[in-house]
């Protein structure tokens, strides 16, 4: 009591001395700090597991390692089933449904489980990265700051976008590719408004991770290789390669995922996964964990290094067998990852997406440089635009993808041939898949935000709180008399459903076609309501439809109200001036 005493003095000392813009500035200072401090924490356990594994006599011979991923699922199996009895959830995805459909409200429990399962997952292997569980438990620590301060719904969504920001900030240490992430895969106004608070929240989350962990960046490159006007074609043939690769990435992810699904049991799956991992990291070891020694390896010229201890050892000296590997690596990445996640594991697809870029840029560089036509490339460059075009095409966010890896290289030497490569991925990736990964299944259900603002406002509202359900309902067998009586006298609305004993919805009874005979007393007891009843023009599907659809329904049908049917029974009605009052409200809301 005294602290809920404390915090409402506070939101009142808050509401009379500090404006609603300075203190959303605090807050994503707040957001920003804690937000750093997550993926400090989230880098921090999971290198510590395997820093343990590494040293463990158990696990040191070579070869071994490929049990660990196997472990490391029957961990979160373990977790899962005994301790939070909550299903592991795709980050990005469940944070996208949270904003359109729940307000952004986040569990608290999403603060906490995320540190848990995903250093699991990652430490003992899986092929998956720690970036999209940071952004979860960030974005719920996010959701339940805002909560406690009683932010409305647009502040709420702006702040989980500063977690987004500051983990990936912190991580990578590139604040202005953070902000655009923020503002392309959470679909922010890209105002002054939002801008502001995403800047400091990014800042802060990297002068938290600079604190934590000094000036260490994941990868340690700098180009010195400068963009020649020579290489654009073979720029614009790396972008068509990653275009092509991202739409596979996509293809296999959700064939992956389907197939995992089958599986009536986790266990089974775990099962299945555990086994497939193992072969796949015995053949090739470098789907092993994150995958940030193979990008950087490669960066660095040492594709030996990159590729570890393979069974191909013996023909490692042929550069076109490494070209194999590479591709293989660019082939087998993205079932590896889907894998880990289908079997159970928890972990994000963007690290995966790098490893995947990284792997097939090379490759193609190697390839242009050993065809035998004195072409020649830098393989570092190619290895990291390669990174950029996978992100464009795999995330749809392009904008992204070129300020990440030019803030990675510490300049905007390479900044052109990104361009090239990144809108040649994205174009012919949006054209061929229209949804990411992340936004499939949303776009399905109807529950996706976009950068279109009509769309968003019919995402976000809900059907529930249109639907009506003031109309006395009448049954067909009921006579004129009855239907006046027990109806008509007792409703202040013109409209009356008709429904049979199993509340079916059989008809509409409308106080403008019975006007004309319902003072002949001579109809009350020869003639019913199914004499008088009509079809209504169309109908509201309360599981299926989405406010998008019940706007269309309006105005093709041209009804003013229209009925609601949930699991095939009568459930209310939809007005349509309800219906636009409503709209007009969020509208208000959401522009202001």
């Amino acid at each position: 009591m005294a602290k809920q005493s404390l915090l409402k003095r506070f939101l009142i000392w808050k509401y009379k001395h500090i404006s609603k813009k300075n203190f959303v500035l605090v807050l994503s200072i707040l957001i920003g700090l804690l937000s750093g401090l997550v993926s400090v924490t989230i880098k921090n356990i999971t290198y510590s597991i395997q820093w343990l594994l590494e040293k463990s006599i158990i696990f040191s011979k070579d070869y071994i390692y490929f049990i660990l991923p196997v472990i490391g699922l029957f961990l979160v199996y373990l977790f899962v089933k005994h301790v939070s009895k909550k299903p592991v959830e795709l980050a990005i995805p469940s944070i996208l449904f949270s904003l359109s459909k729940k307000s952004g409200l986040l569990k608290r429990y999403k603060i906490v489980y995320p540190l848990i399962t995903a250093p699991l997952t990652v430490g003992f292997g899986g092929s998956v990265g720690l970036l999209s569980p940071a952004i979860a438990s960030a974005s719920a620590l996010s959701s339940n700051i805002a909560g406690v301060f009683h932010v409305d719904r647009k502040t709420r969504t702006l702040l989980i976008g500063c977690a987004a920001a500051g983990a990936i900030a912190s991580i990578f240490k590139s604040p202005i590719a953070a902000i655009i992430f923020a503002i392309e895969i959470f679909s922010l106004d890209l105002t002054f408004a939002s801008l502001l608070p995403l800047l400091v929240a990014s800042v802060s989350s990297v002068l938290t991770s600079y604190f934590f962990l000094g000036d260490d960046t994941i990868f340690n490159f700098t180009a010195t290789d400068k963009f020649t006007i020579k290489d654009t074609l073979f720029y614009l043939v790396l972008g068509i390669g990653t275009g092509i690769a991202s739409i596979y990435f996509n293809k296999i992810y959700f064939s992956v995922s389907a197939f995992f699904n089958r599986f009536k049991t986790q266990r089974k799956k775990l099962i299945v996964g555990g086994i497939s991992i193992g072969i796949l990291l015995y053949f090739i070891p470098p789907l092993y964990g994150e995958g940030f020694g193979f990008i950087n390896d490669l960066m660095s010229g040492n594709h030996i290094s990159a590729l570890g201890n393979t069974p191909f050892e013996a023909y490692i000296d042929n550069i076109w067998v490494i070209i194999g590997l590479l591709i293989g690596i660019t082939i087998f990445k993205t079932v590896a990852m889907t894998i880990t996640i289908s079997a159970g594991g928890n972990g994000g697809i963007i690290i995966p997406t790098m490893v995947m870029g990284s792997a097939l840029g090379n490759a193609v560089a190697k390839v242009i440089n050993n065809l035998g036509f004195n072409f020649h490339v830098s393989e570092a460059n190619f290895t990291l635009i390669g990174m950029a075009g996978l992100i464009a095409g795999v995330l749809h966010a392009p904008l992204t993808a070129i300020f990440l890896i030019a803030e990675i290289t510490g300049g905007y030497e390479l900044f052109l041939p990104l361009m090239i490569t990144v809108s040649t991925s994205f174009l012919i990736t949006k054209n061929t898949v229209e949804h990411t990964i992340y936004t499939k299944e949303l776009a399905e259900k109807g529950a996706l935000l976009t950068h279109n603002k009509d769309q968003n406002i019919l995402t976000i509202m809900s059907l529930d709180k249109v639907i009506e359900k003031n109309f006395i309902a009448l049954k067909p067998n009921m006579s004129l008399g009855d239907m006046l009586k027990e109806g008509v006298s007792k409703s202040n609305r013109n409209l009356f459903p008709v429904i049979d004993d199993e509340a079916h919805l059989v008809g509409i009874i409308i106080l403008d076609d019975i006007r004309s005979v319902m003072f002949d007393q001579t109809l009350y007891g020869t003639t019913s309501v199914e004499t008088f009843m009509s079809h209504p023009p169309d109908f509201i599907d309360y599981n299926n439809d989405s406010m998008k659809t019940v706007m269309n329904k309006f105005q093709s049908s041209g009804a003013w109200n229209l009925p609601v049917i949930k699991n095939g029974k009568y459930f209310g009605f939809i007005s349509k001036s309800k219906l636009l009052t409503a709209y007009r409200r969020e509208l208000i809301n959401f522009s202001t």
